[in-house]
């Protein structure tokens, strides 16, 4: 992507020799997943770099349940601080052992950013590029819970942005980044989307309930949407004070939904997303919604 600037190769697992005896004014670690990566890479850098940027996530939190979570929240812990099994349980314990690693090396020096779910262009998983593609087709859309449920996210640029600001102003410490300021709602998100995508499609709200009862499962088979009633509610109410009162700032939710649905586009026809309903699933769902609420 930028060929003008120089290159260095390695491998994160065993070989950093291309960083050895350099200087930098910055790290930004976005690819440090595994503990000992990190570990490696800030004990390596320690002494040679003016800032270490590490890109951890608000699934770091022990207690997901708490709205309003703000960085001073409790973080999980691996059970096993050895372990390098990469399954969903041991994600954030993973990357709250990382923070660890950097702040050892970079005890003043240091800016840890949480992010939320990261979306736009480019998103590998579909979580919300689900909605303008599904609001672009029209018809009857499944919409789950209630208008008022929240939602977080956060425009893979306005992160990227915020990102070198953190650079150049140097924003050190912890920070939640996720979105928007002001709380977003499944309604609002759902009538933005019909809104720009020019869609006639007609929203029927579902219970949680019912949802419940077809284990139907947030998040995946509904993506963006967390029932109020969760012991997840608090992943999409995150406190992000401290990132917008340093300058965090968020694109109009129309443009996110232009930028996720004309970069579908461009991926092989037919191809299936990765989250959400099956058309034929939301079809059967919304029969029987149907049925429950006449009889």
């Amino acid at each position: 992507m930028f060929p003008q600037v120089e290159q260095l190769l390695g491998d994160r697992d065993n070989d950093l020799k291309a960083l050895e005896g350099r200087t930098w004014d910055a790290v930004i670690d976005n690819s440090g997943y595994i503990p000992r990566w990190v570990k490696q890479s800030a004990e390596l850098l320690k002494g040679h770099v003016g800032q270490y940027l590490y890109m951890s996530s608000i699934s770091i939190y022990a207690d997901n349940s708490i709205v309003g979570q703000s960085e001073t929240g409790r973080v999980q812990k691996l059970k096993d601080p050895t372990s390098e099994d990469t399954s969903a349980s041991n994600y954030g314990g993973m990357k709250a052992l990382s923070e660890d690693y950097v702040r050892a090396s970079f005890p003043k020096t240091s800016t840890l950013i949480r992010p939320g779910l990261v979306v736009g262009a480019g998103d590998p998983t579909d979580r919300f590029t689900y909605w303008p593609v599904r609001m672009f087709e029209g018809g009857e859309v499944l919409a789950p819970g209630s208008p008022n449920d929240p939602v977080q996210f956060i425009d893979v640029k306005d992160l990227a942005q915020w990102t070198i600001e953190a650079i150049e102003q140097k924003h050190l410490g912890t920070y939640n980044v996720t979105g928007p300021y002001q709380q977003l709602t499944m309604g609002s998100l759902l009538k933005t989307v019909r809104e720009t995508t020019h869609s006639e499609a007609e929203l029927v709200w579902v219970s949680a309930e019912f949802l419940k009862r077809e284990k139907v499962s947030p998040w995946t088979d509904l993506p963006l949407w967390v029932p109020p009633t969760s012991d997840m509610k608090g992943f999409v109410t995150v406190d992000v004070n401290k990132a917008v009162n340093t300058g965090l700032q968020f694109r109009p939710l129309s443009v996110t939904v232009q930028d996720a649905l004309a970069w579908y586009r461009t991926m092989d026809d037919g191809l299936p997303l990765k989250a959400g309903l099956t058309r034929e699933r939301e079809k059967e769902l919304l029969k029987k919604w149907k049925l429950f609420n006449q009889g």
